[in-house]
């Protein structure tokens, strides 16, 4: 499966995409900057980005959650 599940804007010419990728027969969490091409306003994926494999969900979804924590406690969100 190849599907783009969300997109947000990184800033005016960037943006990341989170969706589900396959490669070499192993489905990935792929979370990726695309940019957009110069003189156009196509998107293209850089190298910046991780692909990670499905079953490692719930060990980023944690990992997420304790930075969400620790910024909470800062006040940084």
């Amino acid at each position: 499966m190849d599907k783009t599940i969300a997109t947000f804007q990184k800033n005016k010419f960037q943006e990341i995409r989170v969706g589900i990728r396959e490669f070499k027969g192993n489905d990935l969490i792929d979370i990726r900057t695309w940019t957009m091409t110069q003189g156009t306003e196509e998107m293209v994926p850089t190298a910046k980005g991780v692909s990670i494999n499905i079953h490692l969900l719930k060990d980023l979804r944690k990992c997420l959650d304790e930075v969400e924590q620790i910024l909470k406690e800062k006040k940084m969100l």
